[in-house]
C-alpha cells in the first residue's frame, strides 16, 4: 500500500511505527525532495536469497554475512514531499566522547603498518577505519534525521531500524549503482578528502589523485564484461557536508538484468572502502582493524523497486543504541599517506556526524 501524505503526518506515522517496535526504513535520495518509508508488517528478519527479489536491502561489509531485506510486498509504503528545511531547535543533545586514550596511538600504528605493507609492494591501497562512541543525555532520532536531511541534500539520507538488529542512520555521498527500467547503469568513483573552505576550486595532491584513479580503474575493469556504451565524466570536485571529494561519474548499459547480482558482487567492496587488490586489502583489514565493521561500508537501498535499483555505500553513518551513538569513520591509505594526517582525517569526518546529534 502506498500512502502519500503531508510531511508532518509522515513523521507522525513513522513515529507510531517506531513505537510499535516493527522494522522500517526512511530514506531520501540525493538532491531529491521526496522522502519514502517502507514499514514491514511483522518483525520477521528476512535475508536476501536472490538479487531478483524486490525490497530495501541492507548489506554488511563482509560478503560472507547475510544481507537483510525488507521485502517490498511485506511493507506499507508512505511518502511525502519535503518542501522546506525542517525547523529545529538549535539546542542539540549534550554528549561526551567515550575517551580511549589508546585509540589515536593504535590507529596511527595500524595506518603505519599499512603504509609499510604497501611500500613492500604487497598492495596498492588499503582503507582503514575505526569506531568512536559518543554518550548523549538523550538522542531524539527523528530530530537527528531532520538535521541530517537539512544539512546533506546531495547525499543519500536514511534511518533504518529492525528490532533484531538495531538502529542505523547516515548520509552517504557515494552511489554504488543505479539501474533504471531500460537497464541504464550509473556508478561513481569517489575518493580523496579535504575540508570545504568555501570553494570547490582546490588543488589536489598526488596522493588523492592517485587514490581516485585507483577506484576509477577498478570499477571500469570489473564492469567491462557486463556492460555496453560506457561513458566517463571526471574527475571533478564535489561537496559532501563540510568535506569535499574527487568524483568520476561512470554510465553504461547493463547487457541483461540477470547480471545484476554479478555486477553488485564484482563492485563491492569498492577500493573506496576496501583497497587494491581487493582480497589482499580485505585480509589486511580483517586482521588489523581490531573491531567489526558490521554494516559500515556495506551497501543499502532499493532493489528492484518499480523496476529500478538504487544502492549506496554505507558511509558517514552511525549506530544508535539507547543514549549511545557509535560513529564509523575511515580513510584510504596509499604509499603517499602520512599516518598522523590520516588520524586527523577521521577526526574531521567524525565531527560531521556529531553536529547532528
Amino acid at each position: 500500500m502506498n500512502l502519500g501524505t503531508t510531511i508532518d503526518t509522515f513523521f507522525e506515522k513513522i513515529s507510531e511505527v517506531y513505537n510499535t517496535n516493527l522494522p522500517f526504513v526512511v530514506y531520501r535520495k540525493p538532491n531529491a525532495t521526496k522522502i519514502t518509508a517502507l514499514c514491514q508488517d511483522t518483525s520477521v528478519l528476512y535475508t536476501l536469497k536472490s538479487f531478483e527479489e524486490a525490497g530495501f536491502i541492507f548489506s554488511p561489509f563482509s560478503k560472507n554475512e547475510s544481507k537483510i531485506i525488507f521485502p517490498f510486498n511485506n511493507c506499507n509504503q508512505i511518502s511525502a514531499t519535503i518542501e522546506n528545511d525542517f525547523k529545529i531547535s538549535e539546542i542539540g543533545s549534550e554528549f561526551k566522547v567515550d575517551e580511549n586514550i589508546e585509540a589515536k596511538k593504535q590507529y596511527i600504528a595500524i595506518v603505519q603498518s599499512a603504509i609499510d605493507f604497501i611500500n613492500s609492494n604487497k598492495a596498492a591501497k588499503i582503507v582503514l577505519s575505526r569506531e568512536e562512541t559518543v554518550t548523549c543525555n538523550t538522542i531524539a532520532i527523528f530530530k537527528v534525521l531532520k538535521k541530517i536531511l537539512n544539512n546533506y541534500k546531495n547525499a543519500f539520507v536514511y534511518l533504518w531500524f529492525h528490532p533484531k538488529v538495531g538502529l542505523w542512520m547516515g548520509a552517504t555521498p557515494e552511489r554504488l549503482i543505479s539501474i533504471d527500467k531500460q537497464h541504464n547503469l550509473k556508478t561513481m568513483a569517489l575518493a580523496g578528502t579535504q575540508k570545504f573552505n568555501g570553494t570547490l576550486q582546490v588543488k589536489w595532491q598526488e596522493k588523492e589523485l592517485k587514490e581516485q584513479q585507483f577506484v576509477t580503474d577498478y570499477i571500469l575493469e570489473n564492469i567491462k564484461d557486463k556492460i555496453n556504451e560506457i561513458k566517463i565524466n571526471g574527475p571533478y570536485t564535489v561537496k559532501a557536508g563540510s568535506l569535499i571529494h574527487l568524483r568520476t561519474d561512470i554510465s553504461a548499459n547493463l547487457k541483461t538484468p540477470k547480471l545484476l547480482g554479478n555486477l553488485i558482487n564484482s563492485l563491492h567492496p569498492t577500493p573506496a572502502i576496501c583497497g587494491i587488490p581487493q582480497n589482499i586489502a580485505t585480509a589486511f583489514i580483517l586482521k588489523n582493524e581490531n573491531y567489526k565493521r558490521t554494516f559500515y561500508s556495506g551497501y543499502l537501498g532499493e532493489l528492484n523497486i518499480n523496476n529500478a535499483t538504487n544502492l549506496f555505500v554505507n558511509l558517514r553513518c552511525m549506530q544508535i543504541k539507547e543514549n549511545k551513538s557509535t560513529l564509523y569513520i575511515g580513510g584510504g591509505i596509499t604509499n603517499k599517506s602520512i599516518a598522523e594526517k590520516e588520524w586527523d582525517e577521521t577526526v574531521a569526518k567524525a565531527e560531521i556526524m556529531k553536529r547532528v546529534l
